[in-house]
């Protein structure tokens, strides 16, 4: 089998993950700019989220490159992983910013 065969959610992980990353750093960016960040663990939970993309890319990028089939289905596992964390943060966060505004 070639490598490239058996990473092909590896490329859709990176791609989509580091577009979240930046989603994540705009958030951040926003919410120091409007300085409730005191008041809310938005911030704190945004950056676990980058946290978990910033892996996820790494990973993916990783099982891309590698040329051992097996060492990169392990990463490209492993990404989709830290890539799920990361979705289910973000979610999170979508929960608190509704609650915030709905007050």
């Amino acid at each position: 089998m070639n490598n490239n065969d058996s990473n092909q959610t590896s490329p859709h992980i990176l791609n989509t993950s580091s577009n979240l990353l930046g989603l994540c750093f705009l958030v951040l960016t926003s919410i120091r700019l409007l300085d409730v960040s005191g008041k809310t663990i938005i911030d704190e939970v945004v950056s676990v989220a980058a946290l978990a993309f910033m892996v996820s890319s790494i990973l993916s990028f990783l099982s891309i490159k590698s040329h051992k089939e097996l060492k990169s289905r392990r990463l490209e596992d492993v990404a989709d992983y830290f890539f799920m964390g990361g979705l289910c943060t973000l979610f999170l966060v979508i929960v608190v910013i509704t609650f915030q505004f709905m007050k």
